[in-house]
């Protein structure tokens, strides 16, 4: 911490002597940052600091039923990938019944316009995704 401002001394010729002071301890060396240039804000946003964390911890605010259309997309994406007809039922049953909680219960905000997936052919698109047509048997248990 720095001692208080002598009286007489002008402000700004103390600021400056401060300045120095901590360039010569290298207390301004690797500063997070450092040449990098200043973010482009040209308008000022109170909550610049919330903002500013929440891009750091990867944290985003959407209403519910976006939020959920992009849980959506992620599901069918990993249902896509998953390793077995087992793990594909169950993602796609899990996100069906978060869709299908919403078109119930509908929260505030944009409406959902999202239906539920069909499993059969969510099943059927891995299947053909990982060369396996025809490879189902019965009770809906494939390879996989």
């Amino acid at each position: 911490m720095t001692e208080r401002k002598p009286p007489g001394v002008p402000f700004e010729s103390w600021v400056e002597k401060e300045i120095r002071d901590a360039q010569g301890r290298g207390d301004f060396d690797r500063l997070p940052g450092a040449g990098k240039p200043l973010p482009d804000d040209t308008t000022y946003d109170e909550l610049w600091w919330v903002k500013r964390k929440m891009a750091r911890e990867g944290l985003s605010v959407l209403p519910p039923s976006l939020a959920l259309r992009k849980e959506a997309e992620d599901a069918l994406a990993a249902a896509y990938a998953a390793p077995s007809e087992r793990v594909v039922r169950k993602i796609i049953a899990d996100i069906n019944t978060k869709i299908l909680d919403m078109m119930l219960k509908p929260p505030p905000g944009p409406p959902l316009g999202l239906k539920r997936y069909d499993v059969e052919e969510v099943v059927r698109e891995w299947h053909e995704r990982r060369g396996l047509r025809g490879t189902r048997t019965a009770g809906g248990q494939g390879r996989g």
